[in-house]
Parts: C-alpha cells; sequence; structure tokens
C-alpha cells in the first residue's frame, strides 16, 4: 500500500485515538489563599537513582529536583545567564585558570561549614569516577584545588571560556566530606540546599525536611518527598487522584485528560529536547549513509506531531530546534517521500535476515505509538522491524555498548551544561561519553573542538551551526520532533516555577495552602 501525506496522516490519527483522549479544557487556577507552613509536598519524578548517589552520575538530578544538591554557580532559565549560587563571584586569572570565591557563613546541613577545601573534594571525586560525568571530567578540568578558605581554583587543560556554565552543571553539586563513607555516597543531610533528605525507600522515594539553617533564607514548606515513577502515565495519574502535588515530565499521550481536570494546572515550556530514533551508525544497516537517511525519508513528522503529541510538539528539523540562535534556518522539515526511500534501500545492497529492533522506552508512554507508526512505514520502504519496551536504564548498556539497531529515546540538549557545546561533544564527537548513536565523523570533531576555545559568542554559534548541518547532512539520527517540557501541577501548589531543564522543584518559596 502507498501512503500519500493525506492517507498517512490520517492513518496516524487513527492509531493515535487509541493512545490518547481527544479533547480538552483549559483549566483554572484555584484562589490564592494563604500558605501552611506544615504542608509538605510529593513530586512525581521521571528519574530514579540507579548509582548509589554517585555526583557524576544522573544521581545528582534527583538530588537537585529534591532542593538538596547544590553548583557553584546557577544557570537562570529567565535571564539565560550563569548566576552566583555557593559561590559569589569568579574571575578567570588566565587563559586556563578559574577562581571562584565562595559564599560566606554556609553550613551544610550535618553543621559543618562549606570551605574551598570541601568543594575541592566534592569535585575532585567526580574527576576521579571511572566514568566521569559529561560535563565534569578530566577532558574539561585537568585541577581543582583550595587557593584558600575560600577560594576555589579550578585549572582545565584547554582555554574553556564555558567553565561557569560546567560549574552549574548538577554534577558539580557540592557534598559534605562526611557524606563520603567507606560504603559509597550518603546525601542524608549533607547537602546544602533548602531541603535535606531523611530517609529512602530503595526504589521507591526520597524523604525530605525543610533545612532550618538554609542560608538563602526561609523555607516555605516543612519538608516533601520525591517519588520515583518512571512511568509517564502512572506520573499523570498520580496527580489527577491527588497523590501527588507535582508530576514531571507529562506525556502527550496524557495531556488532555488533564487539561480537562480543573484540580490541576498543566503547565508547558519551550524545551531544548527532541524526540528521537537513535540509529547504530556503527553496525549494519545503518552504518550505510543511504540507509540512515532513507529511514528519514519514511518519516511523516508533522502527522506524528499532530496525532500522538496531539500538537504538543513541532516537527524537527534537524538535531537543533528552529528557535535556537545555532540552528540552521535554512534546514526545512524532512518530506516523507517512500519511493526515494525505496530506491535508497535498494542501492544499499542491504539484504534484510531478521527483523530490526525498535526499542521504545517506557518512561514516555507516547513512544510506544510512535514506534508503531515507524514500523509500517519502514514496510513501505522494504524494512521489517519489530517494537520492544524498555525502561532506558535496562536498555542503556547495549546501547552504549553499540548492541542494538534502533532506540526511540529523547534528550535536553542544554542538560549537562546550559550550552549546545555539552551535548555536541557527548552525543556525537567519536569519543563522546554518550554517543547512543556511535556516529564518527573527524570533520565534526575538529569543529567541536575549535567551539571549545572560541571566546566569540557569535563566532562559537556559527561553529555549532556548522557541527549541526554535518549531522543532518549525515543523517546520524532521525530527529522526529523537537517537544515541549509539560508538568502538571496541582492547585493547592503555590510558588512553583517550572525548569525545562528540570534542575529544580522543591525550593524555598515552593508552598502549598493544605
Amino acid at each position: 500500500m502507498k501512503f500519500g501525506r493525506l492517507s498517512a496522516a490520517a492513518g496516524f490519527a487513527a492509531i493515535a485515538l487509541a493512545l490518547t483522549a481527544c479533547s480538552s479544557t483549559p483549566s483554572s487556577p484555584a484562589p490564592e489563599a494563604a500558605a501552611n507552613p506544615d504542608a509538605r509536598a510529593v513530586v512525581a519524578n521521571f528519574r530514579a537513582p540507579v548509582s548509589n548517589w554517585a555526583l557524576e552520575s544522573d544521581d545528582a538530578y534527583v538530588l537537585s529536583i529534591a532542593g538538596c544538591l547544590e553548583t557553584l554557580t546557577k544557570y537562570d532559565q529567565t535571564t539565560k545567564k550563569v548566576e552566583p549560587m555557593l559561590a559569589t563571584s569568579w574571575k578567570q586569572a588566565s587563559d586556563t585558570v578559574w577562581e571562584f570565591e565562595l559564599r560566606k557563613n554556609v553550613k551544610f546541613q550535618d553543621g559543618t561549614a562549606l570551605d574551598a577545601k570541601a568543594v575541592a573534594g566534592s569535585l575532585n571525586r567526580v574527576l576521579k569516577a571511572t566514568a566521569p560525568a559529561r560535563a565534569v571530567n578530566p577532558k574539561t578540568i585537568s585541577k581543582v584545588e583550595a587557593a584558600d578558605a575560600d577560594t576555589v581554583r579550578v585549572t582545565t587543560p584547554a582555554a574553556d571560556p564555558l567553565l561557569p556554565y560546567r560549574m552549574a552543571s548538577v554534577n558539580a553539586g557540592v557534598l559534605s566530606p562526611a557524606a563520603y563513607t567507606a560504603k559509597g555516597i550518603d546525601p542524608m543531610k549533607h547537602c546544602t540546599g533548602p531541603f535535606a533528605p531523611v530517609s529512602e525507600k530503595a526504589g521507591q522515594s526520597l524523604t525530605l525536611d525543610r533545612n532550618e539553617n538554609y542560608w538563602d533564607g526561609e523555607v516555605k514548606l516543612a519538608g516533601g518527598e520525591i517519588r520515583y515513577i518512571t512511568d509517564g502515565a502512572t506520573r499523570a495519574t498520580q496527580v489527577q487522584t491527588g497523590e501527588a502535588d507535582i508530576s514531571m515530565s507529562i506525556p502527550a499521550t496524557s495531556l488532555a485528560t488533564l487539561e480537562a481536570d480543573d484540580k490541576i494546572s498543566v503547565l508547558k515550556a519551550d524545551s531544548p529536547r527532541t524526540s528521537t530514533l537513535y540509529l547504530n551508525n556503527s553496525r549494519a544497516p545503518f552504518d550505510d549513509v543511504n540507509l540512515r537517511k532513507a529511514a528519514t525519508m519514511a518519516m511523516d513528522l508533522p502527522a506524528i506531531a499532530a496525532s500522538i503529541y496531539e500538537g504538543a510538539a513541532q516537527p524537527a528539523t534537524g538535531p537543533f530546534a528552529p528557535s535556537e540562535s545555532w540552528a540552521n534556518p535554512e534546514l526545512g522539515v524532512p518530506q516523507l517521500n517512500i519511493e526515494e526511500a525505496k530506491k535508497l534501500v535498494e542501492a544499499s545492497g542491504y539484504k534484510q535476515q531478521k527483523p530490526l529492533e525498535i526499542i521504545a522506552i517506557t518512561e514516555r508512554a507516547e513512544f510506544a505509538g510512535v514506534a508503531t507508526i515507524i514500523q509500517e512505514q519502514f514496510k513501505q520502504i522494504g524494512l521489517t522491524a519489530k517494537v520492544v519496551t524498555k525502561s532506558y536504564g535496562a536498555a542503556e548498556p547495549d546501547v552504549l555498548a553499540g548492541n542494538y539497531d534502533m532506540i526511540l529515546s529523547q534528550r535536553n540538549r542544554m542538560i549537562d551544561i546550559a550550552d549546545p557545546i555539552g551535548f555536541l561533544q557527548a552525543d556525537y564527537t567519536c569519543e563522546g561519553g554518550y554517543n547512543l548513536s556511535h556516529y564518527c565523523n573527524k570533520d565534526y570533531d575538529k569543529l567541536i573542538f575549535q567551539a571549545t576555545t572560541e571566546t566569540d559568542e557569535t563566532k562559537r554559534h556559527d561553529l555549532y551551526r556548522q557541527a549541526g548541518d554535518i549531522l543532518a547532512a549525515d543523517a546520524a539520527n532521525v530527529w522526529l520532533v523537537n517537544e515541549q517540557a509539560i508538568d502538571a501541577v496541582g492547585n493547592s501548589v503555590q510558588g512553583y516555577v517550572q525548569d525545562p531543564l528540570t534542575r529544580y522543584v522543591l525550593t524555598k518559596d515552593l508552598a502549598k495552602t493544605q
């Protein structure tokens, strides 16, 4: 059967109707009421700690969301600038040396003082990790030391104009020396933030109490709980039933139902997050650029955005969103072209022995529907695929090792550091630590190396654009849709500020009326 654009869109809509609700009305916020100082907030988080709280891992995001872990600097989503946090100021002493002045009179939750020695100790443990963080690692930072009690000196292997951005990464968070034990990292009451972890149910939740001595003033909530709920539909259900006050990263398949509930406010923000069909460039068939281009041509991206995502996402033009200053404005949405895709498959000489596997991660409920569409579209170009569902944690070891065909996942490209360089280095350089697609292009690597030392922002952004053009020309992956960040918040919650980079939820200003 040959799909034209209209018939493909109609078919996608039919699939989507089985997966999503089909009506919505805007929610109305509850009238402002007095905050309850004894209230506690429950957050349904999409990420669970899996690395014994190692700060070089994604566990650091859980501690940051929980209002526990803090960093020397902070990237402000409103001003788009790096601002003071545990450090009040910083300066570049030389091309490769930065000095950060610490805030006075800050104490860890265990009562010990924050000083330069404690900060250096925390950062050096991340640098010495077997698998260092993507933003903070020996390739980007060669040494951290205490210049004096209140000054942290950071030395880089080469000039790095973006080091203050790296110090805002949650992986550069600071824990008390007492947190590092012979049995591993213990974050309980060893942070500097507004909330202190007091207990954990392994694999289920983290409970926190108010930090009565927080350096930045009064903390409005008495405490909170972070629940580890990797299934998106369950997160949506919990905020609707009142089991959770805030549910993060709501899947598009639950959007209509939540928007129709007047007890909930649904918050949306543009997000540097692109849903992507990652292709394993290191083995057949996708080591052939023609097969990768064929995979892109088989997709009707506007129809996917309109149906599965119910208009809450925009079809992607490449690795960047068109609104980003480093995106190439001349790149359009790739067009559905079944006939040309079939020719590329035939010209490649690929002979299929068994079905290709599409992994749809369970953290994103809509990926099951997207995978079904891809499976159907691949049939049109002569590729047979099967869909399997796995949690990302279960899939990641094989994906990083190159033992997979395709995986549907999504990545916030500003989450390692609030600049594309972290994403472009980690995800696509030949030695990138998060190169899921196992892509390697020496010309691309040269551009990225040049960008890491470029101090002129305009020139650096042009280098990013050139790098993105190479990725698009090589069809390294199939970039599907640019997503929005979608959170659902119960109407008793006050002071919640949505963070599209998913770093901050339990803050000192968050409150509840009951």
